[in-house]
C-alpha cells in the first residue's frame, strides 16, 4: 500500500488558505473601498485598511523586510514538511504557509512598487487590531505547531521511562 505524501495535506491546506484569503480580500477591496463599514454582529464589523507593517499593525514601514523574511519562512516550512512528525504539525505548517503566502501576495502585488504593497485587513472587532484570513491562519498554525511540539515532548519523556522502570516505580507505591 502506498504511503501518503507528507506534502499532500499541508499543501492542500495552504492552497485553501490562500484562495480563501485572496477571495475575501478581493471582496473587501471591491465592497469597502468607498470607506463604509459593514456591521456584522455585536462589535464585529468589516472595515477596509491597508497594513504596511506586520500582523496587528506592528512594524509600520518595514514591508520589504517583512516580505523577505516571510519568503524565507515559507521556504523553510516547505523544506521542513519532509520531516514533520504528526498530522497536527502538518496542519499547522499548512496554515502557516498559506497565511504567510496570502499576505506576501499582497506585499508583492498590491502597491505602486515591488514589495511596497499593503496587506488588506478588514476584520475589525473594534477592540483588537484589524486583521484578515491569512492572519488567522498564521496564528492558528503557530498554535498548532506549539501544541504539537509540547505533545511530542511529553511522548518522548514517557518513552524514556522503560517498562522495567515503570514497574519498579509502581511497585514502590
Amino acid at each position: 500500500m502506498a504511503s501518503v505524501s507528507p506534502w499532500r495535506v499541508p499543501i492542500a491546506i495552504a492552497v485553501a488558505v490562500v484562495v480563501a484569503d485572496q477571495l475575501t480580500k478581493a471582496w473587501a477591496v471591491s465592497s469597502l473601498s468607498d470607506g463604509h463599514t459593514v456591521e456584522v454582529i455585536w462589535t464585529l464589523q468589516f472595515n477596509l485598511t491597508f497594513n504596511n507593517g506586520m500582523a496587528f499593525s506592528q512594524g509600520k514601514g518595514l514591508g520589504p523586510i517583512i516580505a523577505v523574511v516571510a519568503s524565507l519562512v515559507i521556504v523553510w516550512l516547505l523544506i521542513s514538511l519532509r520531516t514533520q512528525s504528526s498530522r497536527m504539525s502538518a496542519i499547522g505548517m499548512g496554515l502557516l504557509i498559506g497565511g504567510a503566502a496570502g499576505n506576501l501576495f499582497d506585499r508583492l502585488f498590491r502597491g505602486d512598487a515591488w514589495l511596497r504593497g499593503g496587506v488588506v485587513d478588514f476584520i475589525d472587532f473594534q477592540w483588537f487590531p484589524i486583521f484578515n484570513v491569512a492572519d488567522i491562519a498564521v496564528n492558528v498554525g503557530a498554535g498548532l505547531l506549539i501544541l504539537s511540539s509540547i505533545l511530542a515532548g511529553r511522548a518522548s519523556r514517557d518513552e524514556a521511562v522503560s517498562p522495567d522502570q515503570s514497574n519498579v516505580q509502581s511497585g514502590l507505591t
